[in-house]
C-alpha cells in the first residue's frame, strides 16, 4: 500500500490558491471623489501668458476622461474635462505620446536633424533606438510640439492654445463643440470655389507666417488641418523643422507645399505651388 503523504499546514506568508485569490480594485487613495484625476496644472510648464478667460486653472479641479479623438502611430488624443465640482469647467485635447514598447516614431531621422541632446549617451541611445532612446524621444517630441506652439501661437498664427506640458501629455485647446464634436479635418470637408479660395488663403497666410520664423510644418497634409468654423487651424506640430539649420529643410518645405497643394488643386482651385514655395523661401531668408 502506497504511504499517504500528510499536507503541510499553510504558513501565513504562503499565496493563495490562484483559484481562491481575490483581486481587489485598485483605488487611487489620494484620487478625487468624482473623474479621474486632480488637475494636474501645479506641477506642469504652462502655455503663454495670458492664459485664455475660458481655461480653468483652480487647484482644486478635476480632469475626467471622456474618451478618445484620435490614434495615431507617436501620440493618442484624448477628450478631457477640466472642472471645479459646482464650478466652471473646460474640455481640452489631451495629446499622450506613446511608452517605448507601443510607439514607433516613423519620423525620428528629420526629428534628430539639428535637435542633438548635450550627453553623448543620450544621442546613442535615441540613435540606436534603445528603450531608454526611445522614451527620451517621447519627452522630447512632447517638449518639441509645446514649445514651438508656444513660439506660434504668440505670434498670432492659427494653432491650437498650448496649455501645459508635462512628461509625455501636451494639453491642447480642444477645437470643436461644447459637446464634445471634434472640429473636422480638412482632409474630410467638401467647400465650394469661394470657400475653398478663402481656406486656401488662410493656408498660405500661415505658412508665410511659420517661414518668417525660419520654420516649415514637417508633415503638413490635409489631415493634418483642422476647420474650426470659418478658421483653418494647423496641429500635429512636434516635427516642426528649422529652414535654416535642416539640411534638409528645403526638401521638406517642397514636400508640405506639394502635399497641401494637391489637395486643393484636386477640389479645382487653381494654386502654384512653385510660386508658394519660392515665395517661403524669400520669407525664411534663405535667398540672397
Amino acid at each position: 500500500m502506497r504511504e499517504r503523504i500528510p499536507r503541510r499546514r499553510p504558513r501565513f506568508d504562503d499565496d493563495e490558491p490562484p483559484s481562491t485569490r481575490r483581486r481587489e480594485p485598485e483605488v487611487e487613495p489620494d484620487g478625487p471623489p468624482t473623474g479621474d484625476r486632480w488637475s494636474t496644472w501645479a506641477g506642469a510648464t504652462h502655455g503663454p501668458e495670458p492664459h485664455p478667460g475660458w481655461l480653468v486653472v483652480a487647484e482644486g479641479a478635476v480632469d475626467t476622461e471622456l474618451g478618445v479623438l484620435k490614434t495615431g502611430k507617436e501620440a493618442d488624443v484624448h477628450l478631457l474635462e477640466r472642472a471645479v465640482p459646482d464650478g466652471p469647467s473646460c474640455l481640452l485635447a489631451a495629446k499622450r505620446y506613446r511608452s517605448a514598447e507601443h510607439r514607433a516614431f516613423h519620423r525620428d531621422a528629420a526629428y534628430l536633424e539639428g535637435r542633438r541632446v548635450r550627453r553623448s549617451r543620450e544621442t546613442r541611445a535615441m540613435a540606436n533606438r534603445t528603450a531608454f532612446g526611445r522614451d527620451l524621444l517621447a519627452g522630447q517630441w512632447a517638449a518639441a510640439e509645446f514649445a514651438a506652439l508656444g513660439t506660434l501661437h504668440a505670434a498670432g498664427l492659427p494653432v491650437p492654445y498650448p496649455v501645459q506640458y508635462d512628461g509625455t501629455e501636451v494639453l491642447l485647446e480642444f477645437l470643436g463643440a461644447p459637446d464634445g464634436t471634434a472640429a473636422p479635418r480638412l482632409a474630410g470637408c467638401r467647400p465650394d470655389a469661394d470657400r475653398l479660395w478663402d481656406w486656401w488663403e488662410q493656408l498660405t497666410t500661415a505658412l508665410v507666417g511659420l517661414a518668417r520664423l525660419g520654420w516649415t510644418h514637417g508633415d503638413l497634409s490635409p489631415y493634418n488641418v483642422l476647420v474650426d468654423g470659418d478658421r483653418l487651424v494647423l496641429i500635429d506640430l512636434p516635427q516642426v523643422v528649422d529652414l535654416v539649420g535642416n539640411p534638409h529643410g528645403a526638401e521638406v518645405l517642397v514636400r508640405d507645399v506639394r502635399r497641401i497643394a494637391e489637395w486643393f488643386a484636386a477640389r479645382g482651385a487653381v494654386v502654384d505651388p512653385e510660386a508658394l514655395f519660392h515665395r517661403l523661401v524669400a520669407e525664411a531668408g534663405l535667398v540672397p
